[in-house]
């Protein structure tokens, strides 16, 4: 039984929400993150971000960090400005790439439901991102960007969307990439939550660091407590939750910086060797089959029919380590080798090409996407899946409905709505 719940959102005004949406923390590096939010003052990335504006000699962990982080939260809540909803409520939120909608709802779900598995995971964390968020969030006292969640379609819940969504939206615009955003809020808060209560589990699709940091603030809040009460609003973090059968995953594509002592031509053989030879096609058409691009040309191969019966093992993503990294080209570790690198498939096969043709990386590998089947059952064995196994598209726009567990986030007045 997941515990999903309305929540008072702190968020833009409609004219100033399309300035305030940003990218997700973890999608963009420093750079890329300054570029987008340059000439824009109101930007959440002068939130989540806050190295964008200051020194690059200054470390993450600096209090400096979180100092600006509050001090630009503070700023955004005054000259946005931000609006503090009265009334505790869920919205529904859509996302429309290419001609295709992904519809989920916005609500606050326990942290006692991920420390209890009910939220699962699927992916290991890395410490240094862990202290990270967790240092930004007790700074803030405030979710300002949603954790991904799925969930298994839920017939009840699509008709109180469809319902929400019949009423004049909340915030309607195009974001510079084409993805349209629009956000309604639902009308009565009881059925949502009565209906999630029959939603036995749910999947963490994006934001494996966003849940754990909130569970490790939560514990940090609660030791500061003598009685720490059981429904204080730090126990719940923002979400946006969507039925399974309108995502979609794309694939995480590798590149190697060198082909370990190979020459290309060797190197193919090798792959000749251990694969079925197939049709060559950048972007593979189906399960078990991949290809490479090396030395200015495509070939595509076939997995070998996996000789067990482990979910895990039986996944491209491993057995493309198992049979093709680690043997030919020495890549023990995915997690920590400096070698490799992992490419989101929304960018495409071109970017594959333009790493390798540019000499920041000597061979690409071009996979099929893992199915969400795939990720349910390895999130319910309570495996961890290879890092990088999935890309989900389109990402969440942060900003357009935060989550404060403080009465006063970024230590300022702010006005009500």
């Amino acid at each position: 039984m997941a515990i999903v719940r309305p929540f008072p959102a702190l968020r833009p005004e409609a004219a100033r929400v399309a300035a305030v949406a940003a990218v997700p923390y973890d999608v963009v590096n420093t750079a890329e993150a300054r570029a987008l939010a340059a000439g824009n003052p109101y930007s959440l990335l002068h939130v989540t971000r806050p190295d964008i504006d200051l020194p690059d000699d200054i470390p993450l962990e600096a209090d400096l960090q979180r100092q600006t982080a509050r001090a630009n939260l503070a700023r955004l809540i005054r000259e946005a400005p931000l609006i503090a909803d009265a009334e505790a409520s869920f919205f529904v939120y859509r996302l429309v790439m290419d001609g295709r909608a992904q519809t989920g709802i916005v609500g606050a779900c326990a942290v006692d439901d991920y420390d209890r598995n009910i939220i699962r995971k699927h992916e290991k964390t890395r410490p240094d991102k862990e202290d990270d968020r967790t240092r930004h969030l007790l700074a803030l006292r405030v979710h300002v960007e949603p954790v991904f969640l799925a969930y298994r379609d839920a017939p009840p819940l699509d008709a109180l969307m469809a319902e929400a969504c019949a009423a004049p939206p909340l915030y309607d615009f195009n974001a510079p990439d084409g993805i349209r955003h629009t956000v309604w809020r639902m009308p009565e808060a009881a059925p949502v939550s009565a209906a999630f209560a029959d939603v036995p589990t749910l999947y963490i699709a994006d934001g494996h660091h966003r849940s754990a940091s909130a569970s490790r603030a939560r514990a940090t809040l609660r030791a500061q407590e003598n009685a720490p009460a059981g429904d204080a609003p730090y126990n719940f973090f923002l979400a946006v939750l969507f039925p399974a059968g309108q995502l979609r995953i794309l694939p995480y594509n590798r590149v190697v910086s060198d082909l370990n002592g190979h020459a290309p031509e060797t190197l193919l053989a090798a792959l000749r060797e251990r694969f079925e030879t197939i049709p060559t096609t950048p972007a593979p058409a189906t399960e078990g089959d991949f290809s490479v691009y090396c030395a200015g040309g495509w070939h595509s191969f076939r997995f070998r029919p996996a000789d067990n019966d482990d979910l895990l093992a039986r996944l491209d993503v491993s057995r493309l380590q198992t049979q093709a990294l680690t043997p030919l080209l020495g890549i023990a570790d995915p997690r920590t080798d400096k070698r490799l690198d992992f490419v989101g498939g929304i960018r495409g096969t071109d970017e594959l090409e333009r790493r390798v043709n540019s000499g920041q990386a000597a061979i690409a590998f071009s996979l099929y996407p893992t199915s969400l089947d795939a990720l349910f059952a390895v999130s319910d064995q309570g495996a961890v899946m290879p890092p990088k196994s999935t890309w989900f598209e389109p990402k969440l726009r942060s900003g357009l409905l935060m989550y404060p567990f403080d009465a006063r986030p970024g230590g300022d007045e702010r006005p009500e709505g």
